[in-house]
């Protein structure tokens, strides 16, 4: 399967061009630092005491800065909205890097946790060399009051807390738990306002110390009052000059035979400790972040009102209600919370249905899963309708305060961006196509979209009533307008003992696109590569990582038809 260069780039080239760019900054400040501390005149005692633990400790910390900084920004969900809607960034590839947030904030979560071993086994080294190489000619310099002692108790002890944050963040962010307990890795990853607290406390500590008066007292010299602060050697013809002048018998030393100049003492070395930089690297993004959620917190304090709870097939529930002022875009997503459930626990979910000019409704579907979606479905179904099988159960009653945070940009806001799309979901993952589709069922002329291929794959024949009806509806309405090549809807059923049908009258359209097993992704591309030479097709998937991977592979692929192919992906950030 042969790699199309020009597929290749327009889907890989900016995402790896910003991680060049990304590595490269890392490498920058890493070996610039520890140059800094190897060569630096100003460390030269300090780095004779500690050596290479000495820069390896501050080499790892430049990248824990940058990295540390980075991290907040992938997490400001409001402005990646704006930048996306407002089309701030008019190129849809460089928007298109906004889809990597989630991605980007994993890698400097992992590059933290690599640098922070290697800066917590650095010092540790450094504890050890404060102690053994303690000089009484140097007690600035010196950690320790004497030798043998282990200094730099504070800085050790938060950066201990640290590390410890740190291990409980990263190991509830693992797939395992975030699957299993959905709430340990929330509570656990709020932890990161305490591990902020512990780095500003931990740069304070002053451990380490440079020399401010390099021009009176140059790294080597040599002290006339006896003090030699290094071996440091003369020329010959002046040797005989500094004999008379050294106190204290200092005798003509074979050192001082072979060099051809020689540094003087003009006073003892003094020492002062590195001005903290670490709040300079994140006190802009960590004040953007608590700035965003601020402002989110006072837009989501009112809470919504519900209309009505449906309760689907397979474990669905959809959700529709109506808020004030409330606006949004076909494919973005809203936070949940609700108070009665969790008090600070929340979840984000697909608009299924957008809000226009002529309804404020909006709405959700949530798929049964966790703790947490159980405890909302008994607060807001009665365990009657919880069974309902076919049909949908609509409930009429008093529900608890629901308040949602949002909403937030998606890869699925460009997909009537393209004048070709193909939509590929598995399961639950059709929610955000659904509100795709409702926008499309109430004015598609306004969009660049003129033909969509919507590929829907489910194990079990229920599943496909969830949208059932706006599938119907649409696919009418277009036959209507003559305009039947418009959308193309294909419907898979992955697991069945034998031929099934949608059940009901008016679902006959679908039963004829209706297909038993999985999509030959392969003749699927080659198909939609034909019917449109030339053409630019956006590729979006929500589904399992099977799939995906699949679609992914397949974009980049060569087609003798020059049909491109760009490939985007779900991605909660």
């Amino acid at each position: 399967m042969a790699v199309s260069w020009r597929s290749w780039l327009a889907n890989e080239g900016v995402k790896h061009l910003c991680l060049l760019i990304w590595v490269s900054l890392n490498v920058l400040l890493f070996w610039k630092t520890f140059l800094l501390y190897n060569q630096g005149p100003e460390y030269h005692y300090l780095h004779q005491m500690l050596g290479l633990g000495l820069c390896l400790s501050r080499a790892s910390a430049s990248v824990l800065n940058l990295n540390c900084s980075l991290i907040l920004l992938p997490m400001c969900r409001t402005l990646l909205a704006y930048l996306r809607g407002s089309q701030k960034v008019p190129s849809r590839r460089t928007r298109r890097l906004l889809d990597k947030s989630r991605t980007f904030h994993i890698t400097c979560g992992v590059t933290i946790c690599i640098f922070s071993g290697v800066h917590v086994a650095a010092h540790l080294v450094n504890a050890l060399n404060f102690s053994v190489n303690y000089r009484e000619d140097f007690v600035e310099l010196n950690a320790a009051r004497y030798r043998e002692e282990v200094g730099g108790l504070f800085p050790g002890l938060t950066g201990v807390c640290m590390v410890l944050v740190l291990f409980l963040m990263i190991t509830a962010s693992t797939y395992a738990i975030r699957v299993s307990n959905y709430d340990i890795f929330w509570y656990t990853h709020n932890l990161f306002f305490v591990f902020y607290m512990l780095l500003m406390l931990h740069v304070s500590g002053g451990l380490l110390k440079y020399q401010t008066n390099l021009d009176t007292h140059p790294p080597g010299c040599i002290n006339l009052n006896g003090t030699h602060f290094q071996n440091t050697h003369l020329p010959e013809h002046l040797s005989d000059h500094f004999h008379e002048s050294f106190p204290g018998g200092f005798s003509k030393p074979d050192e001082l035979t072979q060099n051809t100049f020689v540094k003087i003492c003009m006073e003892e070395p003094r020492f002062q400790a590195n001005f903290p930089q670490t709040w300079l690297w994140i006190s802009g993004p960590l004040c953007l972040y608590c700035a965003e959620r601020l402002y989110r917190c006072i837009r989501s304090n009112k809470p919504v009102t519900i209309i009505s709870v449906t309760s689907h097939p397979s474990d669905v529930m959809e959700i529709r209600m109506v808020k004030e002022n409330f606006k949004a875009r076909p494919g973005q997503y809203i936070i949940l919370h609700c108070p009665s459930v969790s008090a600070l626990e929340n979840h984000p979910f697909t608009l299924t249905m957008c809000p226009t000019e002529t309804k404020a409704t909006f709405g959700v579907h949530l798929k049964i899963v966790g703790d947490w979606t159980e405890r909302f479905r008994d607060l807001l179904l009665p365990p009657s309708s919880q069974d309902s099988e076919i049909l949908p159960f609509i409930q009429s009653r008093n529900y608890p305060k629901l308040y949602i945070d949002g909403p937030f940009g998606s890869p699925f806001e460009e997909s009537l961006n393209y004048e070709v799309s193909l939509c590929v979901a598995g399961g639950i993952g059709v929610t955000p196509f659904a509100s795709i589709l409702n926008t499309l069922l109430d004015d598609w002329k306004p969009y660049k979209l003129r033909r969509l291929y919507f590929i829907w794959v489910c194990r079990d024949i229920q599943s496909f009533h969830w949208f059932a009806d706006l599938l119907c509806v649409l696919y009418n309405k277009f036959w209507q307008e003559n305009r039947p090549d418009y959308v193309n809807i294909q419907l898979y059923l992955s697991q069945t003992d034998g031929i099934q049908k949608i059940i009901g009258e008016k679902y006959q359209a679908l039963n004829s696109r209706l297909f038993i097993g999985r999509p030959r992704w392969k003749l699927l591309f080659d198909e939609i590569a034909k019917c449109n030479r030339g053409k630019t097709v956006g590729v979006f998937c929500c589904g399992p990582n099977s799939i995906s991977k699949i679609l992914h592979k397949l974009s980049n692929r060569n087609n003798s038809y020059g049909t491109r192919f760009e490939y985007n992906k779900e991605s909660f950030s």
